[in-house]
């Protein structure tokens, strides 16, 4: 799989410094409220683990799965819930883990469903990668590890057909494996 890498962006040590930081950050956050942390699958599995682990604060856990690439590159601007009912959050304050914010629409869509249907007490949203562009939906979150230029990556939970989650770093994926 490495060889498929045009090059690392975050390796696994830098990646773990830096959920020890958003850790400390969330734990400070959430002092004095109960959290709920909704983790969206498949991309955010080593991400929640790891941040998880991280936070000195009693939570609950629940996952969602919802997907908006299908196994291409580019979002396919369809968000599709696997599921047909929502976390149990009325009155709760939800913290939704993502691997990714990059078009907005799977955020937009969770956040959406949830205040209309879940009726949390408060939404906030962090994610390990944030891309530095314009997304199709207004959307932002409220925590970040990383922020990236509009490139394809893979490693840490993030894929390309499945494949690549494994990997215990961040990289770019080499075009032509994805372009052949």
């Amino acid at each position: 799989m490495d060889q498929d890498i045009e090059r690392t962006l975050f390796h696994e040590q830098t990646i773990l410094s830096r959920l020890d930081e958003l850790a400390a950050q969330i734990t400070l956050d959430y002092a004095d409220r109960e959290l709920t942390v909704i983790a969206v699958l498949n991309g955010s599995i080593f991400f929640m683990a790891d941040l998880l682990r991280r936070i000195q604060r009693p939570l609950s856990l629940d996952c969602i799965s919802v997907s908006s690439y299908h196994g291409g590159t580019e979002s396919s601007g369809t968000v599709t819930f696997d599921q047909t009912s929502l976390p149990e959050v009325n009155g709760r304050h939800v913290l939704i883990l993502d691997d990714i914010l990059d078009t907005g629409r799977t955020l937009h869509a969770i956040c959406a469903r949830l205040n209309a249907e879940a009726h949390p007490a408060s939404v906030r949203i962090c994610v390990l990668l944030r891309k530095n562009k314009q997304r199709d939906e207004e959307m932002e979150a409220d925590y970040s590890g990383f922020d990236i230029s509009d490139e394809f990556v893979v490693g840490y939970g993030l894929d390309y057909q499945e494949r690549y989650r494994n990997l215990p770093y961040i990289g770019v994926l080499k075009r032509e494996i994805f372009t052949a």
